[in-house]
């Protein structure tokens, strides 16, 4: 089975960071702006957390914070699981799925280099990590 390299995906990206002190309310609009479901908190050059869509809606929105006072280091999933450049897509849409998380950073030596998402996961990756998704209900099932 042939996978590609996260490197594939994230070698022409944009990077969109932010740091630690930044407004959730600033956050969004760069979101928006940007056309982005998350951002890389960062401190210097290393990634700290990440700041996604549904910290906003959950965190924020529906804990009724506001978000012009709120920091996003305040809401944030600090100290995120990342992948290298070098790790296969297949794996980590594996380790998404896994986590429950749409959005995984890809670093290299503590800095970010680029962002992967689900939807960056089209073409035979897709296909094979729910074959595999089936094959493992499948043996959760006969195992229980």
């Amino acid at each position: 089975m042939h996978t590609r390299p996260v490197r594939d995906i994230v070698r022409h990206q944009r990077i969109f960071t932010i740091t630690p002190d930044t407004t959730v309310r600033t956050a969004a609009v760069m979101m928006k702006e940007f056309g982005v479901g998350s951002l890389m908190v960062t401190a210097g050059d290393r990634l700290t957390g990440i700041f996604t869509e549904r910290d906003a809606l959950f965190r924020v929105l529906a804990g009724g914070l506001d978000p012009t006072r709120t920091t996003v280091e305040q809401v944030m999933t600090p100290d995120p699981l990342t992948v290298t450049p070098d790790c296969m897509v297949l794996n980590a849409l594996h380790r998404m799925h896994d986590g429950g998380f749409r959005h995984m950073p890809v670093v290299e030596d503590g800095r970010p280099v680029g962002m992967v998402s689900i939807r960056d996961a089209v073409g035979p990756e897709l296909a094979t990590l729910e074959r595999e998704l089936d094959e493992k209900e499948a043996l959760a099932e006969i195992l229980a």
